[in-house]
């Protein structure tokens, strides 16, 4: 009988003890609040499909491994075999300074809008004949918007 006594009496503390355990390995779901009143978002995962803008610029990021053999996306990098594309949306076409650009895409009086980029990313031949960019259009419209919207979020310092 007295065991049963201490038994009973020492079970809060085992109850207590487990409190302290690690829990059971496996996901850890994460709350993540975008703004005061917003309602919570439940995984990292749905914060990015919640912001549907930063997946689109991380693709155009990734996409435009192909565009940085010529173009630099880096403050005070030097120009390559193109531009360096830093600010260049809002910008007056042939307005990097040190470029030397085709007569043809300096008479364009283009200014770099995404639309402007949308259709020269496509065909930059069909958009300025005489351009000296004959490498690099980009078929895919899905592609090319993502690549616009990483462009569009590197902004001059």
């Amino acid at each position: 009988m007295l065991k049963l006594i201490h038994v009973i009496a020492l079970s809060p503390l085992f109850v207590l003890a487990a409190c302290g355990a690690d829990p059971a390995p496996g996901p850890v779901e994460q709350i993540i609040v975008r703004e005061p009143g917003a309602a919570p978002v439940a995984t990292a995962a749905a914060a990015v499909a919640s912001n549907p803008a930063s997946a689109l610029i991380a693709e155009g990021k990734a996409a435009f491994a192909n565009c940085s053999a010529c173009h630099a996306v880096e403050q005070d990098a030097p120009n390559g075999a193109g531009p360096n594309l830093v600010g260049i949306v809002g910008k007056a076409a042939g307005g990097v300074a040190g470029f030397a650009y085709s007569d043809a895409l300096k008479a364009s009086g283009i200014t770099w809008t995404a639309a402007e980029l949308d259709s020269f990313i496509a065909d930059p031949a069909a958009k300025i004949p005489g351009t000296t960019m004959v490498a690099g259009a980009i078929a895919d419209s899905a592609e090319r918007q993502a690549v616009i919207a990483y462009l569009e979020s590197i902004t001059a310092n």
